[in-house]
């Protein structure tokens, strides 16, 4: 069973990282940018864990650990400069 489902996961995830990235290239304005790049991460993760799960190594966690890191230093990065226009004091 779970040869089956983590393919068609592995599909679901690959459309909605396309159609995520259709929105932050097509977003009207700077915050649904951001969120289409939260999500983008997120979808980023869960594809790397499911891959894990399916290649049965440790390896993609630690990528997918050092991604989510990353995003969130991102995300602040991006909503402090939406608020206050600079990022570095």
């Amino acid at each position: 069973m779970l040869a089956y489902v983590i393919p068609l996961c592995l599909g679901l995830l690959v459309l909605a990282l396309l159609l995520t990235l259709a929105r932050l290239v097509r977003g009207p304005c700077l915050p649904d940018r951001m969120l289409a790049l939260d999500t983008l991460y997120v979808n980023a993760i869960a594809l790397l864990i499911l891959l894990g799960i399916w290649q049965g190594t440790t390896l993609y966690f630690e990528v997918a650990l050092l991604i989510a890191v990353l995003g969130f230093v991102g995300t602040v990065a991006v909503a402090k400069y939406m608020l206050r226009g600079d990022i570095i004091e």
